[in-house]
């Protein structure tokens, strides 16, 4: 199936990141026909020794149904081959797309630093910690249609129990509803990007202060 718009996104987003100079580990397009929809998975590496994210993940969501509304709602899109089906009367979503943006954590650098201080209850601190700047967070995009919860994963017995992930998630969902041309569609989504990467800045530096607060 052919999502030419969200084509452009993906087009738009590859060189908007190519230019900051991300070190991008992933950046890959996905498709399921069977629920209709089409996706972008990219994961960033960090790269800084002194901070606790290892990676950033961002997964943007997107369907045939966004797909064809956008394309009614476009000037000079009339040839697209969504709306050469038919059947359009059935299609009544808002054209909005999700964003789900991740902070990977080193759990193996975690995991040291909450062992070597000097509360007897690491895991408890971890979980703290992750409610501390989930909160945090939440205050940041308050003004966003945003919603960010915490994943911590715990393996081991039940003589030792260590962290084998842990993970903040913050979930978006942007209106497309009021453009008119396929240019301010691509230049909203060069915006939304430049705020992501800057919030996703702000939200790696509050995860170090807040960590050492609880260590």
């Amino acid at each position: 199936m052919k999502y030419p718009i969200f084509n452009s996104f993906v087009n738009k987003i590859k060189s908007e990141l190519t230019k900051k100079d991300i070190d991008l580990k992933t950046f890959r397009t996905w498709d399921d026909d069977r629920i209709n929809a089409k996706g972008l998975e990219i994961v960033i590496n960090v790269n800084d020794k002194n901070n606790f994210i290892d990676k950033i993940s961002i997964n943007f969501d997107w369907d045939r149904f966004r797909e064809t509304v956008l394309a009614q709602q476009l000037n000079g899109l009339g040839e697209h081959p969504m709306l050469q089906e038919g059947n359009l009367e059935s299609v009544t979503v808002s054209p909005k797309i999700d964003i789900e943006l991740s902070w990977i954590f080193d759990q193996e650098k975690i995991q040291m630093m909450l062992s070597e201080s000097s509360h007897p209850e690491p895991l408890k601190d971890a979980r703290n910690w992750m409610n501390n700047l989930s909160k945090k967070a939440n205050d940041l995009l308050a003004e966003e249609e945003s919603m960010t919860r915490w994943h911590i994963e715990i393996d081991g017995n039940a003589d030792h129990k260590y962290i084998s992930a842990i993970t903040l998630i913050s979930y978006f969902q942007y209106s497309l509803t009021d453009l008119k041309s396929l240019n301010e569609v691509l230049r909203s989504v060069r915006m939304r990007i430049h705020q992501l990467m800057i919030k996703s800045k702000i939200i790696r530096q509050l995860s170090e202060s807040t960590l050492k607060n609880v260590a």
